[in-house]
């Protein structure tokens, strides 16, 4: 297996989600952090690149001196992709200047602040002929594999009802009040775009009723509010979805439900079963039937890859020991890095390997947004995505 060289914009000292990427990317022994520019501040990014042990000419102090000196080296020196782990408003010009120089990209959602970037940077990754990958990693996990293939086999019938939930409670008061730096750019919209909450975690639900159904969400009709005084995003939301070939369903995100921490869970019916899986109990998939007792899948048993061959590719260790978080985002680089290998192989990637969100993902998430807060705005009517 050919070993990635991985640039990483972001990620600097005391941030969450760049952190994760890393430890991500790394798990599987295919991908190697070569480079990076983790913070706006030069000197942080300097400190940081030292403690990740990296050579000081590869750690720089900004992504265009990145994009720049890296271009300069040998073909097979040089990074093979970026990750893109920064605030929402930069990750359009990042992205953007990356895939023009000719690097991959793997991208933190959502991809762009408006639909208009989003519809652009679409354009520039189709003529780079790069690989882009969008980090919805709840869609990696393997019980959802596993509920997508039920589905596509046709398991549960004809679906008629999704609904889907994301309730957090860390936002219940006015946490940005305190400098506190998550809070401050999530709910600013000059960093984090026309919606909050349902831009935050409400895009995650929507992705993962779309990856599992097989359905595309055609029209929705939106409730916002900023329940906390002072708040300039949504802070809470509730959604009535219809999507495509005739389903309906609801999306409730929130992040002022007190005491809940990461309550992503999705429930879909058919017309012959259902089933029902919760990311804070992830290798269980409740399977339900009407004349039959409820099944429960678990995560690791070898009845799980033989049912889904997407579920058996991203199980690492055998049932009764867990894998959860880390480990989506880790199925997420592996498929996306397996695309970027089989590409340099001058080979067609299989469609396991290409079993990652990418451009379309990111543009129909923007879309989402702006449909939700537009209905929101326009007194809850029906809006076309």
């Amino acid at each position: 297996m050919q070993i990635l060289k991985m640039g990483q914009v972001g990620g600097g000292i005391g941030a969450f989600i760049g952190e994760v990427h890393r430890k991500a990317a790394r798990m599987d022994g295919g991908i190697q952090l070569t480079a990076g520019a983790f913070d706006i501040d030069p000197q942080k990014s300097l400190e940081q690149g030292k403690t990740l042990g990296l050579d000081s000419s590869r750690v720089y102090q900004s992504y265009t001196e990145m994009i720049e000196k890296e271009s300069a080296l040998p073909a097979d020196e040089r990074i093979d992709f970026v990750a893109v782990c920064t605030p929402n408003h930069t990750h359009f010009p990042i992205a953007k200047a990356c895939l023009e120089a000719g690097f991959n990209v793997m991208c933190e959602k959502p991809m762009t602040l408006t639909v208009e970037e989003a519809l652009e940077l679409e354009q520039v990754a189709k003529a780079s002929k790069k690989v882009f990958g969008l980090m919805h990693n709840y869609t990696a996990y393997p019980m959802v594999k596993l509920a997508k293939d039920m589905v596509a086999q046709g398991d549960l019938g004809k679906i008629r009802k999704v609904v889907v939930q994301y309730p957090q409670g860390w936002l219940y008061q006015n946490l940005e009040k305190t400098g506190q730096m998550q809070a401050s750019w999530r709910t600013n919209p000059k960093t984090s775009g026309a919606a909050g909450c349902m831009g935050d975690i409400g895009t995650h639900a929507a992705n993962l009723a779309e990856y599992i159904s097989g359905l595309k969400i055609t029209t929705v009709l939106a409730d916002l509010t900023a329940f906390v005084k002072g708040r300039l995003l949504d802070d809470d939301g509730s959604v009535l979805l219809r999507f495509n070939k005739g389903a309906k369903g609801v999306l409730h995100a929130s992040q002022i439900s007190v005491g809940e921490e990461n309550n992503l869970a999705i429930w879909i019916y058919g017309e012959e079963k259902g089933l029902h899986w919760h990311q804070e109990n992830p290798n269980y998939l409740h399977v339900l039937d009407q004349n039959a007792p409820e099944q429960i899948w678990k995560r690791g048993n070898q009845y799980v890859a033989d049912k889904s061959a997407a579920a058996g590719r991203c199980t690492r260790i055998p049932s009764g020991h867990p894998e959860a978080f880390l480990e989506a985002f880790a199925n997420n680089y592996c498929n996306f890095a397996d695309t970027i290998r089989a590409k340099k192989e001058k080979r067609k990637p299989t469609a396991l390997e290409l079993d990652f969100p990418g451009i379309e993902a990111g543009v129909r998430g923007m879309k989402f947004i702006q449909a939700v807060v537009d209905s929101s705005k326009n007194n809850n009517v029906w809006t076309s995505i």
